[in-house]
């Protein structure tokens, strides 16, 4: 298909529990029933692992054989995704959905991911053995003292990078090895596909907190302890990624007997919460997106119409 005539990128983003997935569907379905296939390519890290279903809040089956979804339940639990992986593997999709004549829809939470995806953004490379190497270092001395080490080697990447992250501080060191600097802060936005328009969903403080309090009840309604239980047998507690997301590390926490089952909810909302404003925080930076009530009718007509005015510019600041 000639790139000047390609459809659109819509990508719908906000802070979890904020309607993504639920605004998603209705613009898809608008789309299709105007005559403009629609697919909705994931772009929230969690959802890609088979089984991690409830506490990801996770489209159904129902919902996803309605409308084509792409990266989700694509990978086993011991799975570790680098953002670099899934540009490449979101970026393959929207091409192929736009190849197709088809309209691609990101729908996700994460800032980092979504920029991975629509912007100029490069990674450094990355070496196994070198990371294990400083890893290893960090199980030794701590987070804080080899912040120190990162900060007598490139002092400008140390002053970006909290001492107690020990994540990036690894990584940051393994860099530096590699190619002899590390920069911690983003590129100013670039959009590296044709035809991208965001749309935020705009809510308040209160209405979120009380969206995630009433999502984390309704997860524990639908058996999120169980699930979690299951996903333990099949190794969750060991996976570097997987058992970090929201609410699965306190239910687990709740099954080696150190939370109650209340704390772990507790636990969850709160960190849901603190989460979500972070999310938010992150998007209101960027001038780019176009902020709309997901629960105003006039919202879907808005961005359907976006893919009725002709071939998208090439817009890239």
């Amino acid at each position: 298909m000639d790139a000047s005539c390609e459809p659109p990128v819509l990508a719908i983003v906000g802070p979890t529990a904020s309607g993504k997935t639920a605004l998603a569907l209705v613009v898809a379905r608008r789309l299709i029933a105007s005559g403009r296939p629609a697919e909705i390519v994931n772009a929230d890290s969690m959802l890609v692992y088979r089984g991690m279903d409830i506490g990801t809040a996770k489209p159904s089956a129902a919902e996803r054989a309605e409308i084509p979804h792409h990266l989700i339940d694509i990978a086993d639990l011991g799975w570790t995704a680098s953002v670099a992986q899934f540009q490449r593997l979101a970026r393959d999709a929207i091409a192929d959905i736009r190849s197709r004549g088809a309209v691609p829809l990101v729908v996700g939470g994460s800032a980092l991911y979504i920029h991975a995806i629509l912007d100029e953004l490069s990674f450094p490379p990355t070496d196994p053995a070198v990371r294990a190497r400083w890893q290893a270092e960090l199980d030794r001395i701590g987070p804080q003292a080899l912040h120190a080490v990162l900060a007598e080697r490139a002092p400008e990447a140390a002053a970006g990078i909290l001492p107690g992250n020990g994540r990036r501080i690894v990584r940051a060191l393994e860099v530096v090895e590699l190619t002899g600097s590390f920069t911690s802060v983003l590129p100013q936005p670039r959009y590296a596909l044709e035809g991208v328009h965001q749309f935020g969903i705009s809510i308040t403080r209160e209405e979120l907190d009380e969206r995630i309090q009433a999502r984390v009840e309704q997860m524990w309604q639908a058996g999120f302890v169980e699930e979690v239980r299951e996903l333990e047998l099949r190794g969750l507690r060991q996976t570097p990624t997987a058992s970090r997301a929201l609410g699965y590390s306190w239910v687990l926490d709740y099954l080696s007997g150190s939370f109650t089952q209340e704390r772990a909810r507790e636990a969850t909302v709160f960190a849901t919460r603190r989460f979500a404003r972070k999310q938010l925080s992150w998007f209101r930076r960027d001038a780019r997106i176009e902020w709309v009530d997901a629960t105003d009718p006039a919202t879907v007509d808005a961005i359907a119409r976006v893919c009725h005015q002709g071939p998208a510019p090439y817009a890239r600041g």
